[in-house]
């Protein structure tokens, strides 16, 4: 291996800053390998360089030839002629922990008069070794492993499901290496989470960004694991930073809505689809991405009492008590009679929708304070609901939130959640 560069001094840290070689390009998407080692002494810098691009050339490797996926293969084969011969696939280490009578059986059973061929004795006494998977590969097999969980989610759902976890991966990856996962240490965890605290201060971020990383990354790295059957012990202890006091978003005061929001020219300038969101918001509480999914089947006008049901159609839901019925009322029945097929623009792009809503009520004076964002028209309509002494059942059954106690019942019927709200409609 070429001789690695000096470390590069930057403040009071240095860095390993060098070019990934040409040979590995096709396999590596940076093209410099730019990496904290966490430390100010050039001595301790130097030895923790040539450890960590040592190990950066050996996942290296591993994705040229294919190694991992070949081995990962040879290893399910193992557990699968294990199964085969009537034996769990373990680790020869575990194998020779068995107690003695289970132990025999296997050394009995791999026998060469009693198995087809080697690779048989090799798995009953579990010599194939686990396979060695980089974080890439890790993430890679993950999206197929944890397949069940994305059943029934709409494209915009896959894509805000799937970035914040490929977002972790690949810091983790800056940071650390793409290293074999059963080569990541209890320290090169504890320094991804020192690169994360460095960054919520240099950047004013709040712990909840590092927390949401280190879960996801976890959660990539133990699914592989166990549904892989690797059987390593991970350093994916409690890393999770102090959480500061999480900030309640304030509703939008009635007045605000009357005066401000629903004021004829205040959303004049604003998409029509998004501004009928809006509108069908201040009385129904729904969620916006529950309002831009709503197809021609969850619009029903010419029911005796107007109302949207929020569905899992084409869509996966928040929680199984999303599932609801909300009648429409004032500004928001006639929002929605100009859509009464849905909303094309935002049905599959739903997150595009808060950005331009927050940033349309940022620029023309709509939002009440610096805290106030689009969710403040929930919360104000759950506000208005509470003045008017709605039952906690009505609204929880309205907001699609579980019940604190057992449910009994189907609940208030449409006619009845539209008697009720009638007080509290804009």
């Amino acid at each position: 291996m070429k001789k690695i560069p000096s470390p590069v001094l930057r403040g009071s840290t240095y860095y390993l800053y060098r070019r990934v070689p040409r040979r590995y390009e096709a396999i590596e998407r940076r093209a410099f390998i730019d990496l904290s080692l966490h430390t100010d002494s050039l001595t301790a810098a130097s030895e923790k360089a040539v450890k960590v691009w040592s190990e950066l050339v050996a996942a290296w490797e591993i994705k040229l030839t294919g190694r991992d996926g070949e081995a990962m293969a040879r290893f399910d084969m193992a557990r699968e002629l294990a199964a085969n011969r009537g034996f769990s696939y373990l680790p020869a280490a575990d194998v020779a922990k068995l107690p003695y009578a289970e132990f025999a059986k296997r050394m009995d059973a791999a026998i060469p008069s009693k198995i087809f061929n080697v690779t048989d004795a090799e798995a009953i006494l579990g010599i194939v070794p686990p396979p060695s998977m980089t974080v890439s590969g890790a993430l890679d097999a993950f999206w197929t492993l944890a397949k069940d969980r994305t059943l029934g989610k709409s494209e915009d759902q896959l894509r805000r499901w799937r970035n914040p976890r490929l977002k972790a991966v690949n810091n983790f990856i800056a940071v650390i290496g793409d290293k074999p996962i059963d080569a990541i240490t209890a320290d090169d965890m504890l320094d991804f989470r020192a690169w994360w605290v460095e960054r919520i201060q240099q950047e004013e971020l709040t712990p909840n960004s590092a927390n949401k990383d280190l879960g996801h990354l976890g959660d990539v790295f133990n699914t592989v694991n166990k549904l892989k059957r690797l059987g390593l012990s991970l350093p994916l202890g409690d890393l999770k930073l102090k959480q500061a006091d999480a900030k309640t978003r304030p509703p939008f005061s009635t007045p605000w809505i009357r005066e401000r929001i629903l004021h004829p020219d205040a959303l004049a300038s604003l998409n029509e689809e998004a501004r009928a969101i809006v509108l069908v918001m201040v009385n129904t509480g729904c969620r916006p991405s529950e309002i831009a999914a709503l197809t021609a089947n969850c619009i029903h006008l010419d029911h005796n009492v107007p109302h949207i049901s929020i569905e899992p159609e084409g869509r996966q839901l928040k929680t199984k008590h999303a599932r609801r019925t909300i009648p429409l009322l004032g500004v928001s029945l006639e929002a929605m009679r100009e859509f009464p097929a849905g909303f094309p623009r935002y049905g599959k792009k739903s997150a595009s929708l808060s950005a331009t809503v927050i940033k349309y009520f940022r620029e023309n004076g709509l939002m009440e304070s610096e805290e106030h964002v689009l969710y403040s028209l929930r919360h104000a309509f759950e506000d208005r609901m509470l003045a008017a002494g709605i039952d906690d059942r009505i609204r929880r059954d309205l907001f699609g939130h579980a019940l604190t106690r057992e449910r009994y019942g189907d609940g208030a019927s449409i006619s009845h959640k539209q008697e009720l709200l009638q007080a509290v409609a804009l």
